[in-house]
């Protein structure tokens, strides 16, 4: 294991909590900001604002006037930058070799701490962005992932796409998108995370980096909880000869609670999330109804999406989906056997482990578990967590994930076939 070696927070003065996490054996540095401002805190006229304002800010800062001058920037300091926008929050990071790290952090606090937010920019933006969402209704699969979040969560913003709709984008104004920044860009509510071998620096100067980020008050109001589980099919017929199926389960589990989540990750992995996993071996080794067939646990602060998901010849598609509920009915009556819980626990550590190889990828969890969960950012002990679940927390897992699920399909298909 790399034994990181991870400090207390320190609070600036704009309310930014920094985390450090000193990781041993590795040459590259990553600082991640991040902030409790995904789309779960837009309004319906707001859908895909968020993403937006991601976008927005790589448009230049006060020394780097351009999109131009920021990569340029990046690629001189050889670095990787990159930022996402979830539900629960956005982030923004740069990893390069840890000697530059300083000036990375330059870099990346210049525009998002004094972000040239342009209306020519914006309007330019706005075209990508809408690029980018025809582009997802153009993969079946990527459609598949959204509608099935409709599905499972109705009109809550849990169900909206992350990235909008083209009305929804096309619509905003500028006014409205600084207002939005302005609202939900709390440091108090973020992080910053200092990750791989930083044991060398100097926290007055990254200090008066991060303080460029400015003082904004925490909401004052939490994310609407989501509603009550009421299932719907939801089909995007498609003239195909293939077929994308999303099957979700959103079982009442506490998501604030560590061990749980570790639980519920154990059996999305023990039910899908391997070649030898129930789903695997049922539907596409023992059956031959899916060329590619798994399970993921989509996880919000407060609730979980257990997603099933198929791709297949569509002549297969409600046979398979009615399999796969088999699968999950007998997984829920039965329990999971001992050898089974064994392997998978196995898998899902070792394979966490492998990820935090990566500076980026620790940075990341350490954000969502701080931002989301207000949880635990060592990477030692969500590899931990992982190695003691039990086999009773898996099975009480799998008794909470029955019952009529989500159905989602982009293909030849109509809802009633999934009734």
């Amino acid at each position: 294991m790399m034994q990181p070696s991870v400090t207390k927070p320190r609070w600036l003065d704009n309310g930014l909590p920094v985390f450090r996490i000193s990781v041993g054996g590795t040459r590259a540095a990553t600082v991640l900001i991040a902030f409790a401002a995904g789309s779960r805190r837009e309004g319906a006229d707001q859908n895909g604002m968020a993403h937006f304002l991601e976008h927005m800010v790589f448009q230049g800062g006060r020394n780097h006037f351009d999109a131009k001058a920021i990569n340029w920037a990046a690629e001189r300091l050889g670095a990787r930058m990159n930022a996402l926008t979830t539900h629960e929050f956005v982030a923004f990071h740069i990893t390069v070799r840890a000697e530059r790290l300083v000036e990375a952090a330059d870099l990346l606090t210049d525009f998002l701490g004094r972000p040239r937010l342009g209306a020519e920019a914006m309007e330019r933006e706005r075209g990508v962005v809408i690029q980018e969402i025809a582009r997802t209704r153009d993969q079946p699969g990527s459609l598949a992932g959204e509608l099935i979040d409709r599905a499972a969560y109705g009109e809550h913003p849990l169900g909206r796409s992350v990235l909008g709709t083209e009305g929804s984008v096309g619509s905003f104004d500028h006014d409205d998108v600084l207002a939005f920044k302005e609202a939900n860009w709390s440091g108090e509510k973020g992080g910053a995370f200092l990750v791989g071998n930083v044991g060398h620096l100097e926290d007055r100067k990254i200090d008066a980096l991060l303080e460029r980020l400015p003082a904004i008050p925490a909401a004052r109001h939490s994310p609407t909880p989501p509603p009550a589980p009421e299932p719907d099919v939801i089909v995007e017929p498609r003239d195909s000869k293939q077929s994308h199926l999303r099957i979700g389960y959103r079982p009442p589990v506490d998501m604030s609670d560590s061990p749980v989540r570790a639980a519920v990750r154990l059996y999305a992995t023990l039910l899908g999330g391997s070649m030898g996993s129930r789903l695997v071996d049922e539907i596409r080794e023992r059956r031959g109804l899916a060329y590619s067939v798994g399970a993921v646990d989509y996880t919000a602060s407060d609730a979980v999406l257990i997603q099933l998901a198929a791709g297949l010849d569509s002549t297969k598609c409600v046979e398979a989906c009615r399999a796969m509920r088999d699968v999950v009915e007998r997984l829920a009556a039965e329990g999971p056997s001992e050898e089974e819980v064994e392997r998978v626990r196995s898998y899902a550590a070792g394979r966490r482990v492998l990820a935090f190889g990566s500076t980026t990828v620790v940075a990341r969890h350490a954000a969502e578990q701080h931002v989301a969960f207000s949880g635990e950012v060592d990477p030692d002990a969500a590899i931990a967590r992982l190695d003691a679940v039990s086999r009773a927390e898996i099975e009480s897992v799998a008794r909470l994930v029955r019952g009529e699920p989500a159905v989602a399909c982009v293909g030849p298909h109509s809802p009633g076939e999934f009734a």
